[in-house]
Order: structure tokens, then C-alpha cells, then sequence
């Protein structure tokens, strides 16, 4: 029987294991992360498709890094001069183009470090955004299912999947297909990526704090803007980012 609490009880051991296998793979990706923010970069951070819920765990919220931006396909649009139809293409996020034109809206400079998450990791417009990246220069992380991506075919004219391309690969521990709840006569429900993401970005945010801590540096953190003081206090250290941060509703 399909249930909440057979969900509960597949999420659980999937969690517990990522937090064991995955620690050394974070602690390789704060390293990168907190040296350039350090240095006075910015985390640049996409994911296309239900993978943008990484990126916006990641970005822009209470307890969060300020320098950090969430790369999008309505960046397009919003910061772009695409038209708002394109947004209506499902395929979109399989079009390589697509990356040169977040990479150009990004505007990234040296000091930058990139996480794209995907869980498959064969689209035409990660596979392209991570080799744009590398080319920059600049240190990339991955977030993606190993197992998921071990076993189809990647989208991109290369080949190459998105942990090819990596400096770090982090393994969301998603089975193949996501969805962690078979069904009688095929198929499965209840997607676990988007939860184990989650857990990633705050494990990867702890790691980078810490580290700032380490160094004996305040950490530029975010306040939620809905306590007293919220807004003064984000406002101030993102003027210290002034033009490299966008924020959208």
C-alpha cells in the first residue's frame, strides 16, 4: 500500500546514508565555496526543472549565504530579452544554446564558484552551462543522482554527463526514475531529489559558515526579513555586492 508513512519510512534511510557517504564530497565543495566568497565571489547556483528547488533553497533566504545567486530559465525573460513564450517549450532545458545566455546574464567574475544541480544530468543546457563554466575558470559542483545518470545517455552533442565535468560531484541519492515508491504493474511514486537537495544546500551552507568561523570571519548571512532588524541587516551586506546580486519576487 501507498502511504505517507511508507514514504516517511523509504526518505529516512536515504537521508541517513547521504549524510554518511556525501561528507567528504561536502566538505571538498565548502572548501571551494568558502575560498571564493571569501576572496569576494559569489555562489552561482541553477537547476532546471523541479532541480531549481536546490538553487533556491541555496539562495537568497534566512539563515543563507548573501553572496549567492539563483540562475534560472526565466532569466530569460526576467533579465533577458527572450519573449515569455519561450518559457512554454517543456524542452527547453535540453537546448545548449540556453546556457550561453545564463552564463552572458550571469556575468560571473573570476572569484565566482558554480552549483548546478540536475538529477539525471544529460540535458543539453547543464551539460553546456558546466562546460562554460570550466572554461571561465571557474570551480564547479555538482549535485546529481550517480545512479540515475550512470544509466542513460547524455542529451548533449560532447556526451558528457554533468558529474564528467565537475570539480566535485555531490550524489543526491535518488534511484534512477527519482521516484522511491514502486508500483503494482510498473512504475513509482514519490520523488525524493528535491528532499535530499535540501538537506544538501543547508549541509554545504554549515560547512561554508563554518569555515568563515575558522578564519576567524563573520560569515555574511541573511536574517529573515520578517523579524525586527531583517531588512536593515540584509541590506547592508548586500551592498556589499552592489550590481552582482539579482533578487526577484
Amino acid at each position: 500500500m501507498i502511504s505517507a508513512q511508507r514514504y516517511a519510512d523509504a526518505v529516512r534511510p536515504v537521508l541517513d546514508r547521504l549524510v554518511d557517504s556525501q561528507a567528504d564530497a561536502v566538505d571538498r565543495a565548502a572548501d571551494l565555496i568558502a575560498g571564493g566568497l571569501r576572496a569576494g565571489g559569489v555562489l552561482q547556483a541553477f537547476g532546471a526543472g523541479h532541480s531549481e528547488a536546490f538553487a533556491a533553497e541555496l539562495v537568497a533566504r534566512a539563515g543563507g549565504l548573501v553572496p549567492s545567486n539563483r540562475l534560472s530559465l526565466h532569466d530569460l525573460v526576467l533579465h533577458g530579452d527572450a519573449p515569455r513564450d519561450v518559457l512554454a517549450d517543456p524542452k527547453l532545458e535540453r537546448d545548449p544554446a540556453v546556457a550561453h545566455r545564463l552564463f552572458g546574464l550571469a556575468a560571473p567574475q573570476p572569484e565566482d564558484v558554480f552549483v548546478v544541480a540536475s538529477q539525471s544530468g544529460i540535458n543539453g543546457s547543464v551539460v553546456e552551462l558546466a562546460m562554460l563554466v570550466k572554461r571561465g575558470g571557474h570551480p564547479l559542483i555538482a549535485v546529481t543522482s550517480v545512479e540515475h545518470t550512470a544509466r542513460v545517455a547524455s542529451r548533449h552533442p560532447s556526451g558528457h554527463r554533468l558529474a564528467d565535468l565537475a570539480d566535485v560531484v555531490l550524489d543526491n541519492g535518488a534511484p534512477y526514475g527519482d521516484a522511491l515508491l514502486p508500483l503494482e504493474g510498473g512504475g513509482a511514486v514519490c520523488a525524493v531529489s528535491s528532499v535530499t537537495a535540501a538537506l544538501l544546500a543547508q549541509l554545504l551552507t554549515a560547512e561554508v559558515v563554518r569555515r568563515f568561523h575558522q578564519a576567524g570571519e563573520v560569515p555574511p548571512v541573511y536574517l529573515s526579513a520578517n523579524v525586527p532588524g531583517g531588512d536593515e541587516h540584509n541590506n547592508a551586506l548586500e551592498s556589499r555586492y552592489a550590481g552582482r546580486l539579482r533578487r526577484t519576487a
